[in-house]
């Protein structure tokens, strides 16, 4: 097999796992093996390992779902940071995290750029809004960490901004924990080869094209650049209150499996019992009577 025909199918896999994404509780098997044209052992395996990483990621987000009713019942609070390069996967896990939980229990922060108001106030003010009260867990898809990574490399920040940043945020973090919130960070590690066929499988498929902005783009060039300042983050901030947690991320399914089960290990929770639920009898009345609905607020049926 040459070097371009090994690519072109190393982006069409890429392009399958991103449509597992989107349709992983309906897609069927076989449209999927197609798309790649494997060979039959290949299929098999594929087939096979599909069946492998949902029946644990089933279970995993039952887990969850406990997990969920054990921080209301409890009152706890919970913060989940996901830190890593571009493409390296924090989105996926934290999609299969939410995928069936109750959102107001369980929300994800994802802050953009800071607005001009915003670049005056304390570092971390923007922030603070978003943490939890009882009975919530945020997710910060990018968080704080911001300054310590791309905010030092793209120079948002200069070097006194940055050296405060070290000496502010443990104890900015060890006033979270001893406030009652849980903090638990994750940083995603992929390799350089496998963000660059990731950004390829990108350019390739017109839904995932918005994901990669010039911001994306400059860091791939700047790669050596991000590599130093994440050595220096996770050597200045890998506290005892708050350590850092690395999750291997080349292959996207098991890191997402075994992130969630890391993230549960880490949770005193239990299970809580639920009262069994009766659905109750409809109330009917003789004087109602249902109105039409005017055939122009109906949608077209075009499927």
């Amino acid at each position: 097999m040459t070097q371009r025909a090994a690519l072109m199918r190393r982006i069409h896999a890429e392009l399958i796992d991103g449509y597992d994404e989107e349709l992983e509780l309906e897609i069927e098997d076989q449209f999927v093996d197609d798309l790649s044209n494997p060979t039959e052992e290949e299929q098999a395996q594929l087939r096979e390992d599909r069946r492998t990483y949902f029946k644990e990621l089933f279970q995993l987000q039952g887990e969850l779902v406990k997990l969920q009713d054990w921080v209301v019942a409890t009152g706890h609070k919970a913060v989940i940071l996901f830190e890593g390069r571009d493409a390296a996967g924090k989105g996926g896990v934290i999609k299969r995290i939410m995928q069936r939980l109750n959102p107001r229990v369980c929300r994800v922060v994802a802050l953009p750029a800071p607005n001009d108001r915003e670049r005056t106030q304390w570092y971390f003010q923007r922030y603070v809004t978003h943490l939890p009260a009882a009975g919530e867990i945020v997710l910060f898809d990018r968080s704080w960490y911001n300054r310590a990574g791309v905010e030092k490399v793209m120079g948002f920040c200069d070097d006194d901004q940055y050296e405060e940043f070290f000496r502010t945020v443990p104890e900015f973090e060890k006033m979270l924990v001893r406030s009652g919130i849980q903090l638990v960070k994750y940083w995603f590690s992929i390799s350089d080869e496998e963000q660059h066929q990731r950004f390829l499988a990108r350019i390739h498929d017109p839904l995932k094209q918005w994901k990669l902005s010039p911001m994306d783009l400059e860091s791939r060039r700047r790669w050596e650049q991000y590599t130093k300042v994440k050595e220096v983050m996770l050597e200045r901030t890998h506290i005892p209150e708050s350590p850092w947690w690395v999750v291997q991320a080349n292959d996207k399914k098991k890191a997402r499996l075994n992130c969630i089960a890391h993230l549960l290990d880490q949770m005193p929770y239990a299970e809580v019992p639920r009262p069994p639920i009766a659905l109750p009898e409809r109330e009917r009345h003789e004087d109602y009577v249902r109105q039409a609905v005017p055939a122009d607020m109906m949608i077209p049926e075009k499927y």
